[in-house]
């Protein structure tokens, strides 16, 4: 089995037996896909906690990075390969699927690509090497402004490189530009314009989704970072707390 759901942003209580009771027919073959802003950010106590509590679920959590995720601290985990595609185990059942690569999960053929543009930073990024940083931040506080610290709470990364680019055509190639479903965290800019009605402008990762989606056979592509649950078209559904199966 395997089941998908949107942004958590280190929240998962929606994966306690009560709220998912499907879990109780679950084993570690079978899945839970994140679409994005899994919450991966410093490693405290409570971050420990969590990752342990999701590794002893009776599945298999695997997840997409998004905007909201500490890239400094990912770095530090070896990629390895996995059913196909380049991943990072941040534990035995706690999955980093990486971006521009294709799965094959009991059958299901996925292609994943993370990754977003970050809409709540208006007033801009902080560097805390900045000797002006703290009567900013104090400044910014004080108007009560959208900003970020980089490597604090933002990181260049969430953007991909080009390599990343590249790589995931590549794949995609090696698959005929087939597969089952495309899991991502923000969407193709032409799916994003029907979700925002304009507030959100296209960039270099959603042209590049929308290339991606001219080129590629799917049957669903599922996508978080809008928060909210929709069904834009019958092929490319917008996932928030909801929880389905999908294979």
């Amino acid at each position: 089995m395997i089941y998908i759901t949107g942004d958590c942003h280190g929240e998962y209580r929606r994966f306690n037996t009560e709220i998912f009771p499907e879990q109780k027919q679950m084993t570690k073959a079978d899945y839970v896909i994140i679409a994005g802003d899994f919450g991966f950010w410093h490693d405290t106590k409570e971050q420990r906690y969590w990752l342990d509590w999701l590794h002893q679920k009776s599945f298999t959590t695997l997840w997409v990075d998004g905007n909201h995720e500490n890239y400094d601290l990912l770095k530090e985990y070896p990629v390895s390969y996995w059913q196909g595609g380049k991943v990072q185990k941040i534990n035995d059942s706690v999955i980093h699927l990486l971006r521009g690569q294709v799965f094959i999960l009991d059958g299901c053929k996925i292609f994943t690509f993370g990754g977003a543009r970050s809409h709540d930073i208006s007033a801009g990024i902080l560097h805390k090497e900045d000797p002006l940083f703290k009567e900013k931040r104090r400044q910014l506080d004080k108007a009560r402004a959208l900003y970020r610290i980089e490597h604090e709470s933002w990181w260049k990364e969430e953007m991909p490189s080009q390599e990343e680019f590249a790589e995931g055509l590549a794949n995609l190639q090696k698959h005929q530009f087939q597969v089952d479903y495309i899991v991502t965290h923000c969407t193709a800019s032409s799916t994003q314009a029907v979700i925002s009605k304009g507030m959100y402008q296209p960039d270099e990762l959603t042209d590049y989704l929308e290339e991606i989606k001219n080129k590629t056979q799917y049957k669903k592509w599922f996508f978080g970072h809008y928060h909210d649950n929709r069904m834009v078209s019958h092929q490319d559904i917008l996932l928030y707390e909801q929880i389905i199966r999908i294979w």
